[in-house]
């Protein structure tokens, strides 16, 4: 009997270690990730801050080194200027936009947590403006969460289900990016980015 209660006691300390939120970004440092050309990235403390002039046309991208299917993310934002957004499952193509994929827009406007397909279907969810008045804040400190499984997408505002969608035919698995849209004045800072793995098959890519 005590070597039951002391197995179960290991299964459910494993299970609960397993699925842990790790950080995806740690303060001051860039481990794990690489840049596509265009704009500037640098931590002030523990905020992560990118910044791009108008005349930059390339999209200065933060892309992870590693690649995930299945996940469930959640950081802090805020976008003093311009147009941002979380990437996610998606692939590096080169040239000014640099990937193709996913993404949870984030912005100073009332599209912010909806999803844009770059290089694919444009957008695909928009939130409903009147809701998301009620509790995003352009400027302010704000958080995002998305959750993909499977063929099941879902985006949070500061706890509000902004899009969602059911089998989506999308690409499955890809990498994530930060985004600092080209061709603007940018400046957005991101903060406590954290990913639980649910697949348990994110992996580090090889970098050409």
């Amino acid at each position: 009997m005590k070597s039951s209660v002391a197995l179960f006691v290991l299964l459910s300390a494993a299970c609960s270690a397993g699925s842990a939120f790790a950080p995806a970004l740690k303060p001051g440092s860039f481990d794990g990730w690489h840049t596509a050309p265009g704009g500037h990235w640098h931590w002030r403390g523990d905020v992560l801050v990118g910044t791009s002039p108008a005349t930059e046309l390339r999209h200065g991208i933060l892309i992870s080194d590693a690649s995930y299917s299945d996940f469930e993310a959640r950081l802090e934002f805020r976008v003093l200027t311009g147009d941002s957004g979380f990437y996610f499952r998606v692939a590096e193509e080169g040239g000014r936009v640099a990937v193709h994929g996913f993404q949870a827009e984030v912005d100073t406007t009332l599209e912010t947590g909806g999803l844009y397909e770059t290089g694919g279907r444009a957008w695909v969810v928009k939130p409903d403006a009147e809701r998301l008045r009620r509790v995003y804040q352009p400027g302010a400190w704000t958080s995002l969460r998305v959750r993909a499984v499977g063929a099941d997408i879902d985006v949070w505002i500061n706890g509000l289900l902004t899009a969602s969608l059911r089998d989506d035919p999308g690409r499955a698995e890809g990498l994530f990016g930060l985004q600092l849209h080209g061709g603007q004045v940018m400046h957005v800072e991101f903060r406590a980015f954290e990913v639980l793995d649910l697949s348990a098959s994110a992996r580090r890519q090889r970098r050409p």
